[in-house]
């Protein structure tokens, strides 16, 4: 089971890839890349049809296999997204930008591996909620002021952080929803955070450099639900050497990524 399950969540990876770089093709081709443009376009539609569908199997995957073994498949969508998105844009990937891509994906896996496992209930009261949402909205706002002077690679990076810390908790309301306690109003709550991730996203990938925009999302999102467990569920942190290093590895393949070439340039 364990090897059928990685399996599955490889191949949810590809579908993920795909996804992103099918939508960022038709986002950095949009002069206002606003949801309700995008909408229209069948292909950034297949791109959200593909992204569900790789979640689907990656939800198939925690099923049969252990997180340990499937969350590290999950990172692979990285080393995938890029040649996809090179080839829409009619070109091959570089080797820097490859090279920049694993030394994330490495960085990533050992993050991943690193965090303990949480055996408690998932419950979050209603001010904790609040405060997910405030948090997490607070900091993409910042982050979207930013990106305003940054330069276009780091404008790109800027706008995906702000998207992954959105989906980090929208990823952290859904662990309660599936099981803890919770409102019937936390349903409702939901949409908020996702969709404007989704907003964020779509304005990231229009900016083009598409390798450090989905590398940042990334990392993001998943190192800020690790954080909103931490802080409002008491779920345990990562300690040690090994986590600092991990985490040096993400952020140096990241800045590596956003020195190379953008795809839309070639």
């Amino acid at each position: 089971m364990t090897v059928l399950a990685a399996v599955i969540a490889l191949v949810g990876s590809l579908f993920f890839a795909l996804g992103a770089a099918l939508q960022q093709f038709e986002a950095v081709g949009t002069a206002k890349p606003g949801l309700l443009a995008l909408l229209r376009r069948p292909r950034w539609l297949l791109g959200g049809a593909s992204i569900l569908a790789g979640g689907g199997l990656h939800i198939v995957a925690l099923g049969l296999g252990p997180l340990t073994i499937v969350q590290p498949m999950g990172v692979a969508s990285l080393l995938f997204a890029l040649p996809l998105a090179a080839t829409l844009h009619g070109r091959r990937p570089s080797r820097k930008e490859l090279a920049a891509a694993g030394v994330v994906a490495a960085g990533l896996i050992g993050l991943v591996l690193l965090v303990p496992e949480s055996t408690g209930p998932t419950v979050l009261a209603p001010d904790g909620v609040l405060m997910l949402l405030g948090v997490s909205g607070v900091a993409a706002v910042l982050l979207f002021a930013g990106s305003k002077a940054a330069s276009p690679a780091g404008r790109a990076a800027l706008l995906a952080t702000s998207s992954g810390v959105l989906y980090g908790a929208t990823a952290t309301l859904m662990r309660v929803l599936v099981d803890g306690a919770w409102n019937w109003w936390y349903l409702l709550a939901l949409p908020i955070p996702a969709l404007l991730a989704l907003m964020m996203l779509q304005r990231a990938y229009a900016v083009g450099h598409f390798g450090v925009s989905f590398a940042s999302l990334q990392i993001a999102d998943p190192l800020t639900a690790v954080a909103f467990g931490a802080l409002l569920l008491g779920e345990p942190l990562p300690t040690g050497i090994l986590p600092i290093a991990a985490a040096l590895l993400t952020a140096a393949g990241t800045v590596a990524l956003a020195r190379t070439s953008p795809l839309e340039a070639h």
